[in-house]
């Protein structure tokens, strides 16, 4: 546990749910945990007890709150969840909080294996739909100049990432065709229960959260998570986008919340201390903020800040997250106009204190 870390209340301590399996955290919702194959290695999902209108009348049942990358081992996994978890109830629905592949990778087969409806928000819904059908613009390769631009010179690392072309569509091969749209400051009812739809931006395009004030549980998603700070990047899609502006300011919409709320993140562990976990995460940015901004006391081009952001060697996942961070940095201090942005003759970007 870091020192960060320390100052919140990890309700269940260091226990975890069992593979296969699931662990009640309130009344009526259930966690689990799926793998990852990556450096974040694994995902927290959400069985909340559910009682709705279907198709064939009102049913009781579970709703899911995000869903797992599409791979075999996950598909695996939630096939011992549904035999030993469910108590014979059916998915009634899937609700999936953002695009991102871990969260909305087995949306369709979830939804398909259920004949239940997905919800999302239409920006979340939007952007998994264009890039599972890699759109010009939206595919693996369209990284390449955009960080090309921002100083990646390297070839090896530059073959990498083109190699990469069809890395969001192996992990969400499809999309559901249709969907229930979730919308800020609405209400979705679950059990009985009103659950706060939240949304939040920066980390992806319409993210939602949502905050049960009867059980005074938050299912942050990734906008709030105890360990790690929520990476926000830059992207080719949005190459003007000033993300980490509209992260801080999302952070403001969970201060009307209870400070003892319960908060389920997407990574990590559940943990009381929402406050001061934000406050954490804006103090984070200003630190970062002031460390690049120092930096580009000389011009600076994103692969430049690198490592005045991060300490630790990086594989090419962890790259293309860090180097879209980087630039959100230098996009937040160029908006803000702390530093001006030059272009080279190279046609590279730099970034210079005013």
């Amino acid at each position: 546990m870091n020192a960060l870390e320390s100052q919140l209340d990890y309700v269940f301590g260091d226990t975890l749910p069992e593979p296969g399996h699931v662990m009640e955290v309130a009344p009526g919702v259930r966690w689990l945990r799926m793998g990852l194959p990556f450096a974040l290695n694994h995902i927290n999902l959400w069985l909340l007890a559910d009682d709705m209108d279907t198709p064939n009348g009102r049913l009781r049942g579970w709703t899911v709150v995000d869903c797992g990358i599409a791979t075999e081992d996950t598909r695996q996994a939630w096939e011992r969840i549904f035999a030993d978890e469910l108590e014979g109830l059916p998915i009634l629905r899937v609700l999936v909080t953002h695009c991102h592949p871990d969260h909305v990778g087995l949306a369709e087969w979830l939804c398909q294996r259920w004949q239940a409806p997905l919800w999302m928000s239409t920006g979340e819904y939007a952007f998994a739909r264009v890039m599972s059908a890699a759109l010009p613009g939206a595919e693996g390769t369209a990284a390449t100049p955009h960080f090309q631009r921002h100083g990646l010179a390297d070839p090896q690392t530059i073959a990498t990432l083109q190699g990469r072309n069809t890395y969001y569509q192996d992990l969400v091969p499809a999309v559901p065709r249709s969907y229930h749209r979730m919308q800020d400051g609405h209400a979705v009812a679950i059990d009985g229960r009103d659950w706060e739809i939240i949304t939040g931006f920066g980390h992806s395009p319409e993210h939602v959260s949502l905050y049960c004030r009867d059980l005074n549980v938050l299912i942050s998603g990734d906008m709030v998570l105890p360990r790690i700070s929520t990476n926000v990047s830059v992207f080719a899609i949005e190459p003007e986008s000033n993300p980490v502006q509209q992260y801080l300011d999302s952070l403001k919409k969970y201060v009307h919340l209870p400070a003892d709320a319960l908060v389920l993140p997407s990574h990590g562990k559940p943990f009381r201390g929402l406050h001061t976990r934000i406050e954490q995460l804006n103090d984070h940015h200003r630190q970062r903020l002031a460390e690049v901004l120092e930096a580009c006391a000389t011009p600076q081009t994103g692969v430049d800040i690198l490592p005045v952001m991060f300490k630790r060697a990086l594989d090419t996942h962890q790259l293309s997250f860090a180097l879209g961070e980087a630039v959100a940095h230098l996009h937040k201090l160029w908006y803000d106009g702390a530093v001006r942005r030059l272009v080279g003759e190279d046609g590279v970007y730099r970034f210079v204190a005013v």
